[in-house]
């Protein structure tokens, strides 16, 4: 039997950990058509990071976890994007790339910051590497761990989702 609100033909099988994640793409979904009447575009900036939260953040365009049936999708170009992810420590040869993927998305913008790395991490402040990338962008939503999973990612959009409402409902936002 199949729950209500899940397709029959979806891959997951049916546990509380499943539900959870149905329930959380579900609103996604829904907020992000609501929110921006259209569908988010992501763009992942990686600051020199290990690898792992680029693992994480692939994951979501599996058959799994299949992001772009919510209608979130990645982006090549800061231009098309509503969403800034940004992995890893900051190295200082990123801060020109960072700064000009944010300074090239429209408004409204927000910047989610995946993983321990970019709030400081392991790697504190020195010549080579900037520690936290607070000082560089302006973070909207930090997503926790080391690396997180695909599920704390996507409630991580949720919340920056969240975020753009809030703009949009701002004198001065976008409508």
């Amino acid at each position: 039997m199949t729950p209500p609100g899940r397709d029959p033909g979806s891959p997951l099988p049916p546990n509380t950990a499943n539900g959870d994640l149905l329930a959380a793409a579900d609103r996604l979904r829904k907020r992000s058509r609501t929110v921006l009447r259209r569908s988010l575009h992501i763009r992942t900036v990686d600051t020199g990071s290990c690898g792992a939260c680029e693992s994480e953040i692939r994951l979501l365009s599996s058959p799994y976890y299949d992001v772009h049936r919510l209608g979130l999708f990645f982006t090549p170009s800061p231009r098309h994007a509503d969403c800034l992810l940004v992995t890893g420590p900051g190295c200082r040869a990123m801060d020109h790339a960072l700064l000009s993927a944010y300074e090239a998305m429209p408004a409204p913008k927000v910047v989610v910051a995946v993983g321990a790395c970019p709030l400081g991490g392991v790697f504190g402040a020195d010549r080579y590497t900037r520690g936290a990338i607070t000082g560089l962008v302006p973070v909207d939503v930090v997503v926790p761990g080391c690396p997180p999973s695909p599920l704390a990612l996507i409630h991580g959009l949720l919340l920056a989702l969240g975020r753009i409402e809030e703009r949009i409902g701002q004198p001065g936002g976008q409508q």
